[in-house]
């Protein structure tokens, strides 16, 4: 049952992403009555709006997974679109830190493949199913080096909230960022507390 939930959470936000249309953001000059519409050029929203959706896909696939490894793969693709979607809007200070966050996702890489080869290494199994059984023993590293991966692949809303992208061009896309990193995140809890 809490799959099934992390499954139509994200299931939800994936359609609300390919359903929303993005509104026509609006500055407004203060100490007058001028205010200027930024025009989103049509490329980078339907960039933005692909980007959304794969990553929604990937978080639904690495809900449902039984595996380990195609846990830790569909994690990594979770970070890579996240970084899409941060990096198609085109200003210097958000593409700054989108290339914070890429290097950030790049290194949270390397301990959540790390966790899944000890896993294999030591049960001889990648099936959730199996290392959830009581005989099998995880050791603590793996299980360490598995949420170290996870939460540097979910860093995104923290690169996000300090570019301030909210208030940039294809904000609504931008929620596919939080809700993949909250499902992801939830997904290694229920792992890490069955194994």
């Amino acid at each position: 049952p809490y799959t099934l939930v992390l499954f139509i959470f994200a299931l939800t936000f994936t359609v609300l992403a390919i359903l929303s249309r993005p509104e026509r953001q609006v500055d407004i000059a203060f100490g007058g009555d001028a205010y200027y519409t930024k025009e989103i050029p049509e490329k980078q929203m339907r960039f933005q709006r692909f980007m959304a959706i794969s990553c929604g896909l990937a978080a639904m696939a690495g809900v449902t997974t039984g595996d380990i490894f195609n846990f830790t793969l569909l994690t990594a693709m979770v970070g890579i679109c996240n970084i899409g979607i941060v990096a198609s809007v085109k200003n210097k200070h958000v593409l700054d830190n989108a290339y914070e966050y890429g290097i950030l996702a790049m290194i949270g890489t390397l301990p959540l493949f790390g966790a899944a080869a000890i896993i294999l290494a030591t049960t001889g199994t990648l099936s959730l199913w199996e290392i959830y059984s009581p005989a099998v023993n995880i050791p603590v590293i793996a299980k360490a080096l598995l949420v170290i991966g996870v939460i540097g692949e979910g860093m995104a809303p923290v690169y996000v909230a300090k570019a301030e992208i909210t208030r940039a061009p294809g904000a609504p896309y931008v929620l596919m960022i939080h809700v993949s990193s909250l499902v992801m995140f939830l997904r290694v809890v229920e792992i890490i507390i069955s194994m």
